[in-house]
């Protein structure tokens, strides 16, 4: 056993629980599809932070989990292992290809409720948006 710590957490820390990928309504990791792949909070080698969904359920998971265990479900043979859109740190990934930034907006979020008149004033929000696109032609905004 080594007696020199992990270089990249407190001797006192203890590492992240890593649980199998597995749907506990199913019973199987058959219908699993990654959604996000995000470096730990704790820098932990061959650790990440996994988020995926269970399609025969639509019960969504997250919880770290090893290089190898997130390999293995988009190493699966079958449909394809995401959602469509795949967040992989700060980049997102559709048709297996990086989406590029292709302009900002800024959304006024503010959706009546109804179509009669308010006497009083309503206070406008704005949202400032990322454009992405895909080589295949996709797009879709995301907060900045």
């Amino acid at each position: 056993m080594s007696t020199i710590s992990h270089t990249h957490r407190p001797s006192n820390a203890r590492p992240p629980s890593v649980r199998r990928l597995w749907c506990t309504r199913c019973r199987t990791d058959q219908h699993l599809v990654i959604d996000a792949i995000e470096p730990p909070l704790a820098p932990e080698e061959g650790l990440v932070e996994v988020s995926y969904t269970c399609l025969g359920c639509d019960f969504l998971y997250a919880h770290p989990a090893t290089v190898a265990q997130v390999a293995a479900i988009l190493n699966k043979p079958g449909p394809g292992r995401t959602s469509g859109i795949l967040q992989f740190g700060g980049t997102y990934i559709h048709c297996g290809e990086p989406m590029h930034t292709i302009g900002s907006e800024t959304r006024n979020i503010y959706a009546p409720l109804t179509t009669e008149q308010s006497a009083e004033p309503v206070l406008d929000v704005y949202l400032r948006t990322r454009v992405l696109k895909c080589a295949c032609g996709f797009q879709m905004e995301i907060p900045d």
